[in-house]
């Protein structure tokens, strides 16, 4: 019988034949991935899975993520493990979230310094957030509010900018470093109330807070925790919170915006995220865990007694959402000339 693969039609003949078979391999297979993604979301996870938090234990961060892996692990089934990951702001445990396996076994709390200023500030950084991270869900904003000095003359945000604009470069700001989140929401409202007002930056948030109530430094942005009981005391004056709408815990203090100063907006926030190319099907099984998380009373409860909001969302919404953070902290760190290698 002859070969019907001899000569040149031949061995087209078998190339097409090859050619077809790998082909219906590769659909085959394709067939097969898209039929397990539901099954394998179902039994997901089949482990513990790690949450690498980007500061060391302790503070707002780790406490954030220590209360969401508490809820996720009794809902999940598995045990998700914190792995504090502090250093560099955040830098080194958001690389190392970054080139994990993209497994649905590694997420990361992110931040954002982390996720939006960090890499504004330095070009230099060793990975790219959009690029490298998938979001999953925001988890919580935490407004800043901005607190001045008693002896300072004024009470409002208006009464603020009216001095800073009759006594330009008399005012000083507090932060706890150059390039830090309380440092650039001074440069914002320099920027877009037109203001001159000096930055004094320090080793870190106490320093600032020390000094602002000794009269060293008349006006400082915090976090609403670390300063609600000085303002209670009537040591330190709060004019105006940072987020877009009023706390929940201080609701007599009107939005930097509402006072004055229109379009500005200025907090802190964590979202939660896993390496690019993390399956859609796994980032949608954490976003439905990390929703009901923040919408329990507990979890709740515990964010608003620490002054922060829940804010549960979609990974397209936080997505969105750092790209307004993006855009906003463009402007105003190229107003003020900062730049960080």
């Amino acid at each position: 019988m002859a070969n019907k693969y001899r000569g040149a039609d031949g061995m087209w003949r078998r190339f097409f034949k090859v050619a077809r078979i790998g082909l219906n391999r590769a659909l085959l297979g394709c067939g097969f991935i898209f039929l397990m993604h539901p099954l394998y979301a179902l039994n997901y996870p089949i482990k513990p899975i790690r949450m690498v938090v980007t500061y060391p234990p302790g503070g707002n961060t780790d406490l954030v993520g220590r209360a969401m892996a508490q809820s996720m692990s009794a809902t999940l089934g598995q045990t998700v493990i914190v792995d504090n990951r502090g250093g560099a702001g955040g830098v080194m445990g958001t690389l190392i979230a970054a080139q994990a396996a993209a497994d649905g076994y590694t997420i990361m709390l992110g931040t954002s310094a982390g996720m939006v200023v960090n890499p504004l500030l330095s070009s230099k950084l060793p990975y790219d957030p959009r690029r490298d991270l998938a979001p999953i869900s925001n988890v919580i904003i935490v407004p800043q509010l901005l607190v001045t000095n008693p002896q300072l003359p004024v009470r409002t945000v208006k009464e603020l900018i009216a001095l800073a604009r009759e006594k330009p470069g008399t005012i000083n700001a507090g932060s706890s470093g150059v390039g830090t989140p309380n440092h650039l929401g001074t440069e914002l409202l320099k920027s877009l109330a037109g203001i001159d007002i000096v930055h004094i930056p320090y080793k870190g948030g106490g320093p600032a807070l020390t000094d602002l109530m000794g009269g060293q430094i008349q006006m400082v942005f915090s976090s609403v925790p670390a300063v609600l009981p000085h303002v209670k005391a009537g040591r330190l004056i709060g004019l105006g919170i940072g987020s877009a709408k009023r706390s929940l815990v201080l609701p007599s203090v009107p939005t930097i915006a509402e006072a004055g100063v229109p379009g500005y907006e200025y907090t802190t926030w964590y979202g939660i995220f896993a390496p690019a190319k993390t399956p859609d099907v796994l980032i949608d099984r954490l976003n439905q865990v990390i929703n009901q998380a923040l919408h329990s009373t507990a979890i709740q409860q515990r964010f608003l007694n620490n002054g922060g909001d829940p804010a549960p969302s979609s990974p397209l919404q936080l997505r969105q959402y750092m790209a307004e953070e993006t855009a906003r902290w463009t402007k105003a760190i190229r107003s003020a000339g900062i730049h960080i290698e």
